[in-house]
């Protein structure tokens, strides 16, 4: 029986908002994610997608809002 690795095609970020930050980035390295990306409420972020990349908003420990890319 083989088990195929976690895929972040299959973890919808809407789950994540209210999360503490460390929980947040455990939860999605644990789902496949390669690159966590956190950022202050505001911040100036690149338009490009990088596939396998979440992105977080933080603010006071906790994660505002999350999109992949």
């Amino acid at each position: 029986m083989t088990t195929s690795a976690p895929s972040p095609a299959s973890d919808d970020p809407a789950h994540y908002p209210g999360l503490r930050t460390d929980e947040a980035e455990h939860r999605a390295l644990a789902h496949g994610w390669t690159t966590v990306r956190m950022l202050p409420p505001g911040s100036v972020v690149t338009m490009e997608h990088l596939e396998g990349r979440l992105n977080f908003e933080v603010e006071d420990g906790r994660v505002r809002r999350a999109w992949s890319g």
